[in-house]
């Protein structure tokens, strides 16, 4: 089923404004959950929007609330998102990052005590939009297993890197897992089985069932335990950074919320000789034999444009029992 991203945005707008969300942030918010689904991140879009309404109803997301500045030196700010929403919270960061780097080059604002930021990528998308690289990242709940143990004690920490380009940006998002949980619960809704395998069944078997995987809690991290290194070192700097919760103070909650990320923007050099090495490098990777000659080598983001296009022209393609229960808040 596909719809406009009009309706879509109206549709999420209608259900926040309900919930006595400020005006000026249920625009915000409801643009960007359209904007995730539009771009094909669905799990982070329609998709995760009922659990959204949930939090605010439960009072976990405290929409009224403000970020306030914690301390400031140089390049470098520490900001308390004091529960607010996390998508608000986040632009606001990476605003306040690109602010910095105009000014020295470089921005880091590190944030503690706010709430999930759905998709990652969409403050790379800022960052680029704006003509500067991006770097942000996340910590999260316990939800993978380090190499070496069968029980979650690291969080699926995402990591996004963005790099402006005229032609389009480059934009990697990416969870620690091969697959986010986002992710295997859509392929577990279509009863298909992941691509290849994405974690461990209940008798330590590497699986491409989703729900075999969900069920032991054992998602495999990428690189194995290269993976499961990064995911650490990414708690500890959106941590000590922050000076937030960690990912085990977030685990002893019931809920996730309270997170500490971090938005880092670098002002790269506006020249002819930047554009063409960005180039070169692009070129020289897709010039690599394929695997499949009907299938081209991608760069990071060549496939949300394409995506985005299709959406745009042809409606935002939407699950109809998710869109209906949205309907029906």
């Amino acid at each position: 089923m596909r719809i406009p991203f009009e309706q879509l945005k109206a549709e999420f707008n209608r259900v926040l404004i309900s919930l006595d969300f400020p005006i000026d942030k249920a625009d915000i918010c409801s643009h960007v959950f359209a904007e995730n689904s539009r771009d094909g991140v669905y799990t982070h879009g329609l998709n995760r929007f009922p659990t959204f309404v949930r939090y605010i109803k439960q009072g976990v997301i405290k929409a009224q609330n403000e970020p306030t500045l914690v301390n400031a030196f140089g390049a470098i700010e520490q900001w308390d998102g004091n529960l607010g929403a996390g998508i608000i919270n986040a632009r606001f960061c990476m605003d306040r990052a690109i602010s910095l780097a105009a000014a020295n080059g470089i921005g880091c604002v590190a944030i503690k005590n706010t709430n999930h930021w759905m998709r990652g990528g969409t403050y790379g998308w800022q960052a680029a939009e704006a003509g500067y690289i991006g770097i942000n990242f996340t910590n999260t709940v316990a939800n993978v297993a380090p190499w070496g143990g069968t029980t979650p004690t690291l969080g699926n920490n995402p990591l996004v890197i963005s790099v402006p380009r005229k032609a389009g940006h480059v934009v990697l998002d990416m969870a620690i897992s091969q697959y986010s949980f986002g992710k295997m619960l859509q392929y577990e809704s279509y009863s298909e089985q992941l691509p290849v395998p994405g974690g461990y069944d209940k008798d330590g078997n590497l699986s491409t069932d989703p729900t075999a995987i969900m069920a032991s809690k054992r998602v495999l991290p990428i690189g194995f335990w290269k993976g499961s290194g990064l995911t650490l070192v990414l708690d500890l700097l959106a941590t000590v950074l922050s000076q937030g919760r960690s990912t085990k103070q977030i685990s002893d909650q019931s809920t996730e919320s309270g997170v500490s990320q971090v938005f880092i923007a670098i002002k790269p050099q506006d020249s002819q000789q930047t554009d063409d090495l960005i180039e070169e490098i692009l070129n020289f990777a897709k010039s690599s034999e394929r695997v499949d000659a009907n299938k081209p080598i991608s760069y990071p983001g060549e496939n949300t444009l394409k995506t985005r296009n299709k959406n745009i022209s042809e409606g935002v393609l939407v699950d109809e029992k998710i869109w209906e229960e949205v309907k029906a808040l």
